[in-house]
């Protein structure tokens, strides 16, 4: 298949230069019926945002263009089907997991998954077995599990028919999953897999190898991370022979508006193509800037830039680190003094995510240079860091099922009176979206003293309404 053709984009642009009267929705008439103010920025886009007309396709029942669209996408991965998804890598991740399971099964899943593995988790109302990672202690994050405490697992676990996994984590570090993979299959598990960050990895052998690639039976990715792609665009890839697509279909109709936006699906189509057409040159131009920008971060004295001995490092993600003590928030917030907006900041890092640039393309990277310098030049802190929250334990299970959280009542408690009560919210430090603590999870000291240092940072906090009044719910037994 030829990966520059846009098949989607086309009859789109066909659609639009036949100057089309709308009497259907949207109500924007194609940009005619909008406030003036904002015409400037949306004109172009509204003649592109239209419904499921003739000639247009349906991505709930695809048979035209879309469905060439994404023949085209899964000829790219080598994928059995590939889905695009219009909300987000989350929509894929519930429509993966509640397809695979039913309620009470139960399910091996990385303890430091995205949120929305959590919630796809309890509305199947499945029965995990979290998995802890091991543990980055140069960058105080958690990386991703070992293939030891995934056999053990199954050991303890031997009815679980399914494994749950992050690939890379959050920061760009990707672990070696092949021989996991074929360990779950030759135990007749399915792996599932939230790659969210590795849509890219597909264009080329310098980047990690994708999921699909080393044979995970679904893989669901967020295109707009790292591809030209409009936020909320993600693709979803089958390739099981453990799993059914038809299932799998259905949950995507049923969890995925009916009213797509088709702008953002055409964006999916433009990323494929840019994705599929990336040349050999492209990549060698992309790795120059890339090492040239992360050599002139390095000549910085105020900070550093992190490497991993232990996991491949996705080029496209640097993690930078202060020399003088700061927090990775007070980084951040001085580097968006001088217009310099990164992707998350934790207690200790700042993940900045660079742009997968094709050969002669600009992108500001010496002038980033010289505001990050400018932010940073005459800082000083000694205060050393503490240590974030880690398991020694190999795995975890719920202190109280899904099903039994329906049945109870909660209270509100004092924060510092929670230790050993059974947490009733989950509290979600975001980014990255890993939950720190999960309803049904016993609350433990470490992860008290944990939220209390971000609260004292002014993290971001999803979940925890109680949180600015030093108080948590926990369930009443």
């Amino acid at each position: 298949m030829k990966q520059q053709q846009t098949p989607l984009f086309d009859q789109l642009l066909l659609h639009a230069g036949s100057n089309p009267l709308s009497y259907h929705v949207p109500g924007h008439k194609n940009g005619a019926v909008f406030p003036d103010e904002a015409k400037h920025y949306f004109k172009n886009i509204l003649k592109l945002d239209v419904t499921e007309l003739t000639g247009l396709d349906d991505l709930h029942s695809a048979e035209g263009v879309i469905l060439e669209s994404e023949a085209l996408l899964a000829d790219l991965y080598g994928a059995k089907r590939s889905f695009f998804l219009v909300n987000g890598s989350t929509v894929g991740n519930l429509a993966m997991i509640l397809s695979s399971l039913n309620e009470g099964d139960q399910v091996l899943v990385q303890r430091n998954s995205h949120k929305s593995i959590m919630n796809g988790i309890r509305l199947a109302k499945a029965d995990p077995v979290f998995l802890n990672p091991e543990y980055h202690l140069d960058w105080a994050v958690a990386g991703g599990v070992s293939l030891e405490v995934v056999k053990e697992a199954t050991k303890q676990f031997p009815a679980a028919k399914v494994l749950i996994l992050t690939y890379p984590n959050y920061y760009g570090l990707a672990y070696e999953i092949k021989e996991i993979i074929k360990f779950a299959h030759e135990q007749n598990i399915a792996v599932l897999v939230d790659e969210a960050h590795g849509v890219h990895f597909a264009v080329n052998p310098l980047f990690p190898e994708s999921a699909i690639a080393l044979g995970a039976d679904i893989v669901v990715q967020s295109a707009h991370k790292t591809l030209p792609a409009m936020t909320m665009g993600a693709y979803l890839h089958f390739n099981s022979n453990l799993q059914s697509v038809d299932k799998l279909t259905s949950y995507l109709q049923m969890l995925q508006s009916s009213s797509p936006s088709y702008p953002l699906m055409a964006s999916l189509d433009l990323a494929r193509s840019y994705l599929g057409t990336y040349s050999k040159e492209d990549i060698s131009y992309l790795m120059q800037s890339v090492e040239g920008f992360k050599n002139q971060l390095d000549s910085l004295s105020d900070i550093k830039v992190l490497t991993s001995e232990r996991y491949k490092v996705d080029p496209l993600k640097v993690t930078i680190q202060s020399t003088k003590g700061l927090s990775g928030y007070e980084v951040q917030q001085l580097l968006e003094r001088e217009g310099v907006y990164t992707e998350l900041a934790d207690p200790i890092n700042v993940l900045l995510i660079l742009p997968l640039l094709k050969k002669d393309m600009f992108f500001p990277f010496d002038d980033t240079i010289g505001k990050i310098h400018k932010a940073l030049k005459n800082t000083c802190k000694t205060k050393a860091q503490a240590e974030p929250i880690k398991s020694s334990e190999p795995f975890s299970v719920l202190s109280v099922s899904y099903k039994e959280m329906e049945q109870l009542t909660n209270l509100v408690i004092p924060l510092e009176e929670s230790a050993g009560k059974i947490c009733a919210e989950m509290i979600i430090p975001y980014p990255p979206g890993i939950p720190l603590i999960l309803p049904g999870e016993k609350i433990t000291k470490k992860a008290i003293e944990e939220l209390i240092r971000l609260l004292k940072n002014k993290a971001k906090i999803q979940g925890g309404e109680y949180l600015a009044k030093a108080r948590i719910k926990v369930f009443h037994r």
